[in-house]
């Protein structure tokens, strides 16, 4: 069992800076190492704990993620084990004598050893306002969902996924427009803010867990391929909504013929528009109504949607307008979810 918060944290206010392990691996994890480095005054970060390099780009390359190559430049002691459970990792861990460890989307799950290890536990920063959105995918799934609030949760972490008690909690509200990419950034830092002042109140001796109310927990599971594939047949606005929860992964994606397009940002539109001089009047989910200088005006099941940056497989990101440009696509032709039986992928179209 992973330490109870209630005896495990401090009642009355340090001598000496937290020793911190820090557990990370992508960009958005950066703010929060940085949140943490800029106050030595009550944490010193003895570690970074990131995952292992892996091949990425087109030459495979190994690559180091962005946490790691910040602990480099930052001269932070580096560990990227491959096993968790066994080997020379738990013993290092062990042997860093830690007082706390913080996880920030590191991507892999703690065991209970790990768990128990720093002196006062284990705290995880959360991008949803818990319980809801529990699990890996929490910006995605608020935006797919319509969700108009969000935010971050500092959470004591146990063997559950994301059931500890709630250390703080910042809401912020999503901003038209905003997709995963954008709006994780913001949280990013949102978080990064909100941890810095959990550790204080840690180390103050103030710090308080509350218990989450399990009866309105939400799950965000990963996201896969096929939840950015677009069905026409939905309403423009959940549409809409599901672009900005798959931008930038896994990709909003239709085909036009055998060329496999994402959409990177649409608009929905409430009144359906009759088809740009060709019947028939009334088209039907996924064809083109119009195509020009504003997008491409697509049907929906309900209301239709002007599409207006895409990226054809293996091209640099356009507006819809660049894009028309290269790439004809006349009022009466369809967007399909997936390529044409019989057909391969075009990517050079």
């Amino acid at each position: 069992m992973a330490l109870d918060p209630t005896s495990a944290l401090p009642s009355q206010a340090l001598d000496a800076p937290l020793r911190v392990v820090f557990f990370g691996s992508p960009a958005l994890a950066i703010p929060s190492l940085e949140s943490l480095l800029s106050a030595p005054e009550f944490c010193e970060v003895v570690a970074v704990v990131a995952q292992p390099d892996r091949p990425a780009g087109r030459g495979q390359k190994l690559t180091p993620p962005p946490v790691a190559r910040r602990a480099r430049e930052r001269g932070l002691p580096l560990l990227q084990p491959r096993k968790l459970k066994s080997g020379a990792f738990p013993e290092s861990i062990d042997a860093l004598a830690a007082d706390l460890a913080v996880v920030v989307a590191y991507g892999r799950i703690l065991t209970t050893r790990l768990l128990e290890a720093p002196r006062f536990g284990c705290i995880n920063v959360h991008a949803s306002l818990l319980p809801a959105y529990r699990g890996a995918g929490p910006i995605q799934w608020a935006l797919i969902h319509g969700e108009s609030e969000t935010g971050v949760t500092t959470m004591w972490m146990e063997e559950g996924l994301d059931t500890g008690p709630i250390l703080g909690s910042r809401s912020t509200q999503i901003e038209p427009g905003e997709d995963a990419g954008s709006l994780g950034r913001r949280l990013a830092q949102l978080g990064a803010d909100l941890l810095v002042d959990t550790v204080r109140d840690l180390h103050r001796g103030t710090l308080v867990a509350q218990v989450q109310d399990h009866e309105r927990a939400s799950l965000a599971p990963l996201l896969s391929v096929e939840d950015g594939a677009l069905d026409w047949t939905g309403d423009a606005v959940a549409l809409s909504n599901r672009i900005r929860g798959v931008t930038p992964w896994p990709g909003a994606a239709c085909f036009h013929g055998s060329l496999r397009l994402k959409v990177i940002r649409a608009e929905p539109c409430a009144e359906q528009q009759p088809m740009s001089g060709l019947e028939p009047m009334c088209p039907e989910p996924g064809q083109v109504v119009s195509s020009g200088d504003d997008g491409i005006r697509v049907r929906c099941g309900r209301g239709d949607l002007l599409l207006t940056r895409l990226q054809p497989a293996g091209r640099k990101a356009l507006d819809a307008v660049e894009f028309l440009r290269g790439h004809r696509v006349l009022p009466g032709e369809y967007l399909t979810p997936s390529a044409p039986a019989g057909h391969m992928e075009d990517s050079t179209s």
